[in-house]
């Protein structure tokens, strides 16, 4: 009694501090690193990929006829996973000068050739944006949409009037950047900037004071320059301010052949009292947020209660098999051991090996492996570790994690083999495939997916350097780990079974309706604690939203593994109950046919609220994705399904005696 007690405080301690944790402000890792501006100190903004939620390929920003920086474009320091992302920071032009408002010239380009009118009109209409970043924050972006104030981040090429076939090129930003005036006693700041971290130094004497940027918004409109009289001025010099959205009497610019486009912008400083921890929530606090916690504490609420309903008369069930069968003396048991039904008919061959017993191995070892990755990944993110600050980081520590956690990979899969087998002959083609199985699967869908990067010329392609790279973190460091786990699987104990098994195999009794309708009925249970989350990470994912609600979704995942736990136990109960002895690959299935449902909500996300993806370059990417991740939630939820009824299997048979 006591026991549970504390178990259950532990539980809601836990939940409380989860739940506690996402209502703080996040604090921030190395990745984002507080940078203060003296007065007039030059600051570049940087640009990123060209992104359009209608093809979702990404392109280079100086793919268009932009202007270029003085000097070489340079590419920003970038991590794996912005690169597998396809994020492309460069540098720019567009110089700030803090709390200096200005109206500067840019550049005019040469006359627009046929190819550049062609892309620029195709990177309009298919609503691509530009993504720019000022001190690692991107430019927001505000309109009004049928009365309702949205917001966006970057801002389109360019814009296609109804009923006109004419398109314009925006060619005129202006700029607010939101700035809080920082100061500091006892420090000095030497060098702090967009391109590094600043050193602090103590100093007794001095004080001293600069500003952090805290806010990045952008209007975006089209101006048409004269040309002839644009080209006599000089970058950054001083132009007459211009007022966006457009007064009446400006025309835009269009797009067409033999035309040049002038590009100018201007900036304004605003004093703020945001402060620079809290920067970040202007992005986060999005629309829909009120509808997002209602609805994940609402399925929360649900799924606690059928969850307690089946656990509950589950616990009840077999304790009253159990309890009836021991109160029995000996001569009542072994006459009912005559009489026997159900589940403890077919004690001789529960624990008969499997068919197809290594591929079972293969796939539990890697379920492992990806539910330690997703465990540990959102528990770190939960807790304020993986900020949206730092662009590829999430990506980056998954890929780190899974790799690391080949060892444990090996260590369950060949453990696993060695109980079925009984024997450890057979440990190292069976960490081999451990170490292969799904990094295989994800590379082929992957380099298929390339190939069309490639043909789309995308900046989502990943380079062949980075391919090189990814195979030799795979053989270097995932494969020699997986290969250490199974050798350590080799020497841990082999689990023993609590029966003997029959030499001849018991026959199946024939069943009305077949055993995998069962099977695939089971996952909608653990769907329905995952499908509204999954709403809103395909959204993050697709509609270039941010998703930050890890809270939330590491109390989903305990949720779905502790379903996922009971759906494939009361399952595996079920089929032992009518003499189906095969419960291996069901009691895998039970749990992981959760992962056709992903699949298949996944494709309802496309056709209902995909609708503005355009050809089918982007549906098959849009696809290969969704597989790769169907297939991760099969071989995890899976694998837990499995080892809870592989434990529950082996206490039950424990617990009862049958001779």
């Amino acid at each position: 009694m006591a026991l549970s007690k504390i178990s259950r405080g532990f539980w809601a301690a836990f939940i409380y501090v989860v739940l506690v944790s996402h209502a703080c402000n996040g604090f921030y890792l190395p990745g984002s690193y507080m940078h203060t501006y003296s007065k007039g100190q030059e600051i570049f903004a940087k640009v990123n990929s060209l992104t359009s939620i209608e093809t979702e390929l990404p392109f280079s920003y100086y793919s268009l006829p932009y202007c270029q920086p003085h000097g070489e474009i340079k590419k920003s320091a970038e991590n794996l996973g912005e690169l597998l992302m396809g994020d492309q920071i460069d540098n720019s032009p567009y110089r700030f000068r803090m709390n200096v408002n200005e109206s500067v010239y840019l550049c005019t380009t040469n006359q627009l050739s046929e190819n550049e009118v062609k892309l620029l009109k195709q990177r309009t209409r298919d609503l691509y944006q530009v993504n720019m970043i000022l001190d690692n924050l991107p430019a927001m972006r505000f309109a009004n949409q049928n009365g309702v104030k949205i917001q966006w981040t970057g801002f389109p090429v360019g814009y296609s009037p109804p009923n006109s076939n004419d398109d314009y090129i925006i060619n005129h930003l202006k700029f607010k950047v939101l700035v809080h005036e920082y100061e500091g006693t006892g420090v000095e700041i030497i060098g702090t900037g967009e391109e590094g971290m600043g050193v602090i130094s103590e100093s007794d004497k001095k004080k001293t004071s600069g500003y952090e940027i805290v806010g990045f918004e952008v209007s975006p409109c089209s101006v048409k320059y004269d040309a002839e009289k644009m080209t006599k001025l000089h970058r950054y010099d001083n132009v007459t301010s211009i007022g966006c959205p457009l007064e009446l009497d400006k025309p835009p610019q269009i797009i067409r052949e033999q035309e040049r486009v002038t590009f100018t912008y201007e900036v304004e400083f605003v004093k703020s009292d945001i402060r620079w921890p809290s920067r970040w929530d202007a992005y986060l606090k999005m629309e829909g947020a009120r509808v997002h916690w209602f609805s994940i504490l609402n399925s929360l609420m649900v799924i606690f209660f059928l969850a307690g309903i089946v656990f509950v008369i589950f616990l009840r069930t077999v304790r009253r098999d159990l309890t009836r069968y021991e109160e029995l003396d000996k001569e009542a048991q072994a006459q009912m051991n005559e009489e026997l039904s159900g589940w403890k008919l077919v004690v001789g061959d529960v624990f008969r090996e499997p068919n197809f017993a290594k591929l079972l191995c293969v796939m539990v070892g890697d379920g492992v492996q990806i539910t330690g990755m997703a465990v540990v990944t959102i528990v770190f993110a939960a807790f304020g570790f993986m900020s949206p600050a730092s662009r590829g980081m999430l990506l980056t520590g998954m890929i780190i994690l899974y790799l690391f956690l080949g060892t444990g990979a090996g260590y369950a899969g060949v453990r696993l083999w060695r109980t079925i087998k009984g024997t450890s002959e057979g440990w190292r083609s069976v960490s081999w495939l451990v170490a292969c199985f799904f990094p295989g699967i994800v590379f082929v869908i992957l380099t298929a997916l390339n190939f069309i990067l490639w043909g789309s010329k995308s900046t989502g392609a990943i380079p062949i350097s980075l391919y090189f790279i990814l195979l030799s973190l795979w053989f270097c460091i995932s494969v020699p780990l997986t290969l250490l786990g199974g050798y350590l699987g080799t020497r841990a104990e082999p689990i023993q079974y609590p029966v003997r098994t029959n030499q001849i195999p018991r026959e199946i009794p024939a069943r009305k309706y077949p055993s995998w309708l069962l099977v695939l009925g089971a996952g909608t249970l653990p769907f329905g604690t995952l499908f509204i989350e999954l709403f809103f990470i395909l959204s993050s994912i697709w509609l270039g939203r941010f998703y930050y609600v890890f809270g939330f979704l590491l109390v989903v995942l305990l949720l779905l593994v502790t379903v996922c736990a009971e759906v494939s136990v009361v399952l595996t109960y079920m089929h032992l109950c009518v003499e189906d002895w095969q419960w291996w690959w069901k009691a895998f299935y039970a749990s992981g046919s959760v992962s056709l449902y992903v699949f298949l909500y996944s494709i309802n996300y496309l056709v209902f609220d995909l609708q503005s993806l355009s050809g089918p370059v982007s549906a098959i990417l849009y696809l290969g994705y969704s597989l790769i991740m169907a297939i991760a939630i099969m071989l995890s939820t899976g694998t837990i399904g499995f080892l809870t009824s592989f434990y529950f299997v082996h206490y039950l048979f424990s617990s009862v005696k049958i001779d």
